[in-house]
């Protein structure tokens, strides 16, 4: 049964990280790629002794005409861009608003409070201290941080941390923290497996299945998160048997033509990128500049967003060659109802994304848990809704991810069956599918990168 209908104002108290935690801007002030993300985020606190793990859970519910109480952290002032991480963010506070104006949870509503870390390690040991350890938060919930630095807190803490984008090592690393993409991983205090993290190869084997790619060019910067993210990129694409282009352009000063028209005379059919947002845009007015034609100019779900008409505005052949992959339902999808609600929701956003979706499932999957506390005697703990986060079965969000599993293994797969979400831009339409999410599958290599 499908719960929400339109969405109405969440009223959360905002908390700010102080001006003294947040460091000046050192990157594009727009949104990096996410797996570069990965590679600039800093470490997330040293491991914990199994001691740290062992206390029990003593927070209870409050009384019934209480509301419960769960905490957003998002790094909106942050180095890459104040758009850079707020979708979901936005995502969950548009669910919470629907859950509220239809009763909230067993008559209880949700109180959101939300706090902007800076996207500082400093910040973001702030804002767990204050939604954590004063506001006593139930749980986290889309947590987006470009440095977790308080990771191993909320895990010393036991609070549940629903439903966040895993941008560093921190969901692979502690238990309590649940990504939206789920985990394999011990998630003992040690990140993935020995310090090495896994990824597939299905972005790269759908487009040499179904498109008969064979070329691929990887652009990037001289600078080393994105080289350290450009080599992760070849290493896969040559795991598919790809003849892989590599091109690398200055950080401060990029020459994007003479990329471009490298990437022309190479034949490429698919272009992959280490690059932020804005780079992206002026790579591809440089393809369409030089003619450069390809099959697929490949992003990824964190630059799946509504904006793309006017982010490319220069560049209409490369824009109409934009292919986006993911493990969530296209927001455009608005044949499907989970989609639709989500839409009715959000009406009054400026801009969609599929972050947003992503956020609005993270709220759905704390909806779930909260509710399978509530009637009981112990109500709804921050013990109670981890057990629901731990139950064996896959969760989905009515079909709005590829089903999340945690299982903690003791070694990492080697293969791994895994499904993908993609979509192309068309110019008038937007983001169009490409079949169903889940039955784009593929049993793929998984191969092993340092955070």
């Amino acid at each position: 049964m499908r719960r929400l209908a339109r969405a109405a104002e969440t009223s959360g108290r905002v908390v700010k990280a102080p001006p003294a935690a947040r460091r000046p801007a050192r990157f594009s002030q727009h949104a990096l790629a996410a797996g570069l993300l990965l590679l600039l985020a800093t470490a997330c606190g040293s491991r914990l002794p199994e001691s740290d793990f062992e206390r029990r859970d003593t927070t209870t519910a409050p009384a019934s005409a209480e509301p419960l109480r769960v905490g957003i952290i998002t790094s909106v002032t942050s180095p890459v861009g104040g758009a850079a991480f707020t979708g979901p963010r936005d995502g969950a506070k548009a669910y919470f608003a629907a859950l509220n104006a239809r009763g909230g949870i067993d008559g209880r509503r949700v109180e959101v409070r939300e706090c902007d870390d800076g996207g500082s390690g400093v910040g973001n040991n702030e804002c767990v201290h204050q939604l954590v350890e004063e506001d006593d938060v139930v749980a986290l919930v889309a947590t987006t941080a470009l440095d977790y630095a308080g990771a191993s807190r909320v895990a010393r803490a036991r609070v549940p941390d629903i439903g966040g984008q895993p941008i560093g090592p921190a969901y692979d690393t502690y238990p309590y923290l649940y990504s939206v993409y789920g985990s394999l991983a011990p998630r003992n205090g040690t990140t993935g497996w020995d310090g090495k993290q896994y990824g597939g190869t299905e972005v790269y084997r759908y487009f040499k299945r179904e498109h008969g790619a064979r070329t691929a060019a990887v652009v990037s910067y001289n600078q080393s998160a994105s080289a350290a993210y450009a080599r992760l990129v070849v290493q896969g694409l040559k795991a598919e048997g790809y003849e892989v282009v590599t091109e690398q352009v200055d950080f401060a000063l990029p020459n994007f033509r003479a990329a471009a028209a490298d990437i022309k005379e190479q034949g490429a059919d698919l272009v992959f990128d280490a690059i932020d947002g804005h780079g992206n845009a002026r790579l591809c007015e440089a393809m369409d500049e030089v003619g450069a034609e390809v099959t697929a100019k490949v992003t990824n779900v964190q630059n799946w967003t509504s904006t793309v008409a006017e982010d490319y505005e220069d560049a209409p052949r490369c824009r109409n060659a934009l292919w986006a992959t993911g493990s969530s339902r296209n927001y455009e999808d608005d044949g499907d109802e989970a989609v639709r609600e989500f839409r009715d929701a959000t009406k009054g956003l400026k801009t969609h994304s599929q972050w947003q979706v992503e956020g609005w499932a993270a709220a759905m999957w704390f909806t779930d848990a909260a509710r399978s506390c509530a009637g009981s005697q112990e109500g709804v703990t921050r013990a109670c809704v981890d057990r629901f986060m731990n139950r064996d079965e896959p969760y989905s969000a009515d079909g709005l991810l590829v089903p999340v599993r945690f299982e903690r293994l003791a070694e990492p797969p080697r293969t791994r069956a895994t499904c993908v979400s993609v979509a192309r831009w068309q110019d008038g339409k937007g983001w169009v599918s490409q079949g169903d999410m889940n039955g784009i599958c593929f049993d793929v290599p998984q191969l092993p990168y340092r955070p």
